[in-house]
């Protein structure tokens, strides 16, 4: 049922069965603070903490947790944050979302489509002429809505042979990890290949398509896409823990190591991949967060806080996802049916390091965000499932 929503390539970018032996092991952690009436929760959650504890044996380094229904939250961790140290991850990390970024990007698109300052209608070539051109690309042809959905055929800048040698392989990672990548150059990555299918045709996930989108936000603000996100969702909705960090290499406190293993398999040595310069995902997936922030974002972006209604219905307006049964693409929003019949709605985001997920129910209500450490193994759908499913 994943959605393949990474801007890694190769084995980094896979949740595989297979790995190392599970790490040294820190003592998973619960808690649940006291609801409005100074009372906690009975739910023992013993089937999410479970899956969490599955992930660690399956190889991720360590898991953080917060899920939240109602006015009531509940988290949990396993495993550690720091190999070395053996230190366990903390409740309150905060972690590189990935391409999470993006539903994050896409509101502020739909918030600028209300106040009548674009269209999703709009060609990319209207905000951005002359910049998807060349090899069959066609700006004049792809819209907003088909960047935000992906279905403009595109091509995914992360799937360049030369880019995932230079970024995510070891020897390219370690050279390269601190260069700073202008948007523009990654879109011109993409230019250099043929397009996937012509605009509209079909479905294929392009981190290409966000870069896009936040230029797009840039061209008509007047303001980096991440000034907008603070000002238009980060400060509103009061998310302490996130940040669009441009090209600051480090994770705020509290926060733990990320752990790759920077090969086209899930064996071999482990690396440590905290630190990067995230300007090579842009605004396909640099953004920082917490599970608790996560949850508030989803949660308030279901109850209609952020959008009108009618921007609203059309990020959840999908379409398929070939290959994948039960689940379908809106705008940045995935709507996946679990096997007990529950739709949860939200993104999963992968980078260096970083395997995140972030799902709220259609009313806002039942809220979940985790993050594994480690981008090589565990089950982010047993989760999921684990915790609105009960197994």
């Amino acid at each position: 049922m994943t959605v393949r929503t990474t801007v890694v390539v190769g084995a980094t970018a896979v949740a595989l069965a297979t790995g190392l032996a599970a790490p040294a092991m820190a003592a998973g952690t619960d808690t649940a603070p006291a609801t409005a009436a100074g009372t906690t929760r009975t739910d023992t959650h013993e089937a999410t903490r479970q899956a969490v504890r599955a992930a660690v044996q399956d190889g991720v380094p360590g898991v953080t947790l917060t899920a939240r229904n109602g006015r009531s939250s509940w988290s949990t961790t396993a495993g550690v944050g720091n190999l070395r140290t053996h230190a366990p991850r903390s409740a309150d990390d905060r972690y590189r979302v990935g391409s999470i970024t993006k539903t994050f990007v896409s509101t502020v698109v739909l918030q600028l489509e209300a106040e009548g300052r674009l269209s999703l209608d709009d060609t990319v070539d209207k905000w951005l002429p002359g910049v998807v051109h060349g090899n069959g690309h066609d700006g004049s042809r792809v819209t907003l809505r088909q960047l935000l959905n992906h279905t403009s055929g595109i091509f995914d800048y992360t799937s360049d042979e030369t880019f995932g040698r230079t970024y995510f392989l070891k020897d390219g990672f370690f050279e390269h990890r601190y260069d700073t990548l202008a948007p523009g150059q990654l879109v011109a990555i993409a230019m250099a290949h043929e397009p996937d299918f012509a605009p509209g045709t079909s479905w294929n996930y392009s981190n290409t398509n966000y870069v896009l989108a936040g230029m797009v936000i840039q061209k008509v603000t007047g303001r980096p896409y991440g000034e907008e996100i603070r000002h238009r969702i980060i400060h509103p909705l009061h998310l302490t823990a996130t940040s669009v960090p441009g090209t600051r290499v480090t994770v705020p406190g509290p926060s733990s190591r990320a752990y790759s293993k920077l090969a086209e398999t899930a064996t071999g040595p482990t690396y440590d991949v905290t630190r990067l310069n995230p300007s090579l995902a842009s605004s396909a997936g640099e953004m920082i967060s917490d599970s608790a922030d996560l949850d508030r974002f989803y949660s308030a972006l279901l109850k209609g806080r952020l959008l009108p209604p009618k921007q609203l219905k059309e990020m959840k307006a999908t379409v398929p996802v070939e290959g994948i049964p039960n689940a379908g693409y809106g705008l940045a929003l995935i709507d996946r049916k679990l096997s007990c019949g529950v739709h949860v709605w939200g993104h999963d985001g992968g980078i260096h390091g970083s395997s995140s997920v972030a799902v709220t129910t259609a009313d806002g209500r039942h809220s979940l965000a985790f993050n594994f450490n480690g981008d090589w193994s565990g089950d982010t759908d047993a989760v999921i499932e684990a915790e609105f499913c009960g197994k």
